[in-house]
């Protein structure tokens, strides 16, 4: 009876833990259906807010644009009718001032007729004398309406229509943005954020990508505008949340899309940075950028990371963005160890490309070369662990135990290689060497 009772506390038991995970697993979906609710009704507030705005200040504008244009308008009227009847007030003035004449020599006329026999005779030669002088027979002329100003307005009537036409189809909504973050991948002080459309129709241009730091408040700031699907964001403090957003522009258009949904990330694994310290190099304030600042010809100091930062399964990359003069010396690579001894990359456990472009392992140049390094170049390596087994000892002969499958690329051409090292290794040192002064490397 026991055992039986046993059994169904057990079964009990299981069944309340059942429940308790069920019920569990319910309250996250109703957290995410809460979160699914408020996104529709937090965003659908927002873009009433914004079309709200947005037609307010066109209305605004518009009136202002046509009271400015009607204001303009009436300007050219009342400068065409202040032009136009000037020398009509002229001509008017000069027709009174003949009338007023004819009337004071039609008074001195009638006078001379109505005065004696005595005075007559010098009335009436003043009177003529008078009349001569005033030309009676010249007449000032008066333009015809055909040629003065008859001031009209010409209205085009098909505007109400051109812009009844383009407000119909200006504006638009959509339940989701065209482009959304698909992926944010962890790199050393740094994340690799990858994007993609989500609607097929929408012929994107441009991309354009933001982010800021989580809880802090500010602004988001753009990391990158271009073509790209994906883009590395630099200088990212490790363990410190970041909200990356997306959003794309379409071909002929000068507006932006809606921005995607934010997504956070961060990165766990520290920034790379060179060892400071070394002689003949300065570094930048991050530590990821070293510059040769002191010639020696008879020297190639090697300048390794400050820790063996590069694990297998990232990709190492070097960029130049200065170049002083070559040396077959001259060398970017990953290695085993950090030493302080060797005055050169070229030696056995480590791997690196010249700026010349050849390839050495193990200290062996590669009979496969690359193109030469120079401003603007950029240089990467992958790696993978072939196996982590040891080597029959037939290969003891080639120099290691343990393998590595390392893929260089430089340009658009790449090499690819296995790599035998003494022991197992996850994670590698990178390093440079430069003869002389005037190179500038920024390791990512």
């Amino acid at each position: 009876m026991s055992v039986e009772v046993d059994a169904l506390l057990q079964e009990a038991k299981e069944s309340i833990e059942a429940a308790q995970n069920y019920r569990s697993e319910l309250q996250q979906r109703l957290h995410g259906l809460n979160q699914a609710r408020k996104q529709v009704r937090g965003s659908s507030g927002q873009a009433r807010e914004a079309l709200r705005k947005h037609f307010t200040e066109l209305q605004v504008a518009a009136g202002r644009l046509l009271n400015e244009r009607l204001a303009a308008l009436l300007a050219e009227v009342d400068a065409i009718e202040t032009d136009s009847i000037r020398p009509l007030d002229d001509c008017q003035s000069l027709i009174e001032h003949g009338v007023g004449q004819a009337d004071e020599l039609l008074r001195e006329g009638e006078a001379a007729l109505r005065s004696g026999l005595g005075e007559k005779e010098d009335k009436l030669g003043s009177f003529t004398k008078k009349a001569l002088h005033i030309q009676l027979d010249s007449l000032p002329e008066v333009p015809a309406l055909v040629d003065v100003p008859c001031v009209s307005a010409q209205l085009d009537d098909s505007l109400l229509g051109l812009l009844r036409e383009r407000v119909s189809r200006h504006g638009s909504v959509s339940s989701h943005p065209p482009v959304q973050i698909e992926e944010l991948q962890e790199r050393p002080g740094s994340i690799l954020v990858r994007w993609c459309k989500v609607d097929e129709d929408f012929a994107a241009a441009d991309y354009r990508l933001q982010y800021r730091r989580c809880g802090s408040g500010g602004q988001y700031e753009d990391a990158y505008i271009g073509r790209d699907c994906e883009f590395l964001v630099l200088h990212l403090d490790p363990h410190t949340e970041h909200l990356f957003r997306v959003c794309a522009r379409g071909e002929g258009r000068t507006e932006w899309s809606p921005w995607s949904i934010p997504q956070t990330g961060y990165t766990t694994l520290a920034p790379h940075e060179w060892h400071p310290g070394t002689e003949g190099y300065i570094l930048s304030s991050r530590r990821n950028i070293a510059m040769r600042n002191d010639s020696s010809p008879s020297r190639c100091p090697v300048l390794y990371s400050n820790a063996p930062t590069y694990f297998c399964g990232q990709t190492l990359t070097f960029k130049i963005s200065a170049a002083g003069q070559l040396d077959r010396r001259d060398s970017l690579g990953v290695c085993v160890e950090g030493e302080s001894g060797p005055e050169s990359l070229q030696r056995d456990q480590a791997v690196c490309i010249s700026t010349s472009g050849a390839v050495f392992v193990n200290g062996k140049e590669m009979t496969n070369q690359l193109p030469a390094i120079t401003v603007g170049s950029t240089v990467t390596f992958d790696m993978e662990v072939v196996n982590l087994f040891p080597i029959s000892n037939n290969n003891l002969s080639d120099g290691g135990n343990f393998k590595l499958r390392v893929t260089i690329g430089s340009g658009n051409r790449e090499v690819v290689f296995d790599w035998l090292v003494d022991q197992a290794v996850d994670c590698l040192y990178f390093a440079c060497s430069f003869v002389h002064s005037g190179w500038k490397v920024l390791v990512f």
